[in-house]
């Protein structure tokens, strides 16, 4: 008894030495086309698992799903004590390695934007959609011109408890997905998520593909807190003209005031280089296989 008191005395004036006490976060890059591991598989998509306080996130779950099962079991990760997934977007590179997921917990919670076309079903098709032509037939109108009351999008998985996401929401005390819709070219009203987690000094943010952007996403993420102390994952530069690069990176640091960045997937390698000059120190490796441990 003695002992286990010294234990937890020792333990209180260390956390009074160094300053308040809290919980470690860890972000663990489970897919991605760049990396040291030679056990691990290379293949262009994403996947990070993400400890936060007791929780086990999985976020995205790349492109392949054998490839995303050896990685996960070469790293040692154990899906069936997940507390939930979040797919940031319907794109195959970030969302095919939730059939093995699934396979091993398929009453796992996967909160996925809502979004008819992303096959993970239940998105309500509006009335909108089906423009009436009175002076047709009724063999030749759609459900015979009595159009259902609730009409749905199927779903492509037999398994899973899906939770469809069309706002900013607080899935548990402290981490939120942030939603936005793409307005660029080529994803135009493409939503996405973005898991945020709240820290002492900011937000720790993991992005898939940032196809809105990555400021649009940081106004977004402003709701919960305007300050971010580090960005993980992709944020679609990898074609981007690199005087827009130049620009983001400045406003990244100046009018963002993002403290740390650690980028992968669809950053491209010449936002890489750029970003890593800016940001020094600040620039956090995050290659597949890499765990970074934030205190």
């Amino acid at each position: 008894m003695r002992k286990h008191v010294l234990k937890i005395v020792a333990f209180v004036l260390v956390c009074v030495a160094a300053g308040p006490c809290r919980a470690q976060d860890r972000v663990t890059i489970l897919y991605d086309a760049f990396g040291e591991s030679k056990e691990l598989t290379k293949d262009w998509g994403f996947s990070a698992f993400v400890e936060h306080n007791g929780k086990r996130i999985l976020f995205d779950t790349g492109n392949n799903a054998a490839i995303f099962e050896h990685n996960v079991k070469a790293l040692g990760i154990d899906l069936t004590k997940l507390d939930f997934v979040v797919i940031s977007h319907r794109h195959a590179d970030h969302a095919t390695g939730l059939r093995y997921v699934l396979s091993v917990n398929p009453n796992v919670t996967v909160y996925v934007p809502a979004d008819g076309a992303n096959g993970f079903g239940g998105a309500p098709i509006p009335k909108t959609f089906f423009r009436e032509d009175d002076s047709l037939p009724a063999n030749m109108r759609y459900f015979s011109g009595a159009e259902p009351d609730h009409l749905t999008s199927g779903k492509l998985y037999d398994t899973g408890n899906f939770v469809l996401v069309n706002q900013l929401t607080e899935v548990s005390p402290g981490i939120f997905l942030v939603r936005t819709v793409s307005q660029k070219q080529g994803t135009l009203e493409l939503p996405e998520l973005t898991l945020a987690i709240k820290r002492p000094n900011g937000l720790l943010l993991v992005d898939g593909c940032s196809h809105a952007g990555i400021e649009a996403i940081l106004q977004a993420a402003s709701a919960v807190d305007p300050r971010t102390e580090v960005v993980f994952g992709g944020l679609h530069l990898v074609t981007t003209p690199v005087e827009e690069i130049d620009a983001l990176v400045e406003n990244l640091k100046t009018k963002w005031k993002v403290e740390r960045i650690a980028p992968g997937h669809c950053t491209g390698e010449p936002a890489f280089a750029r970003l890593k000059k800016a940001y020094g120190e600040k620039y956090l490796y995050a290659g597949l296989g890499t765990r970074v441990e934030l205190q």
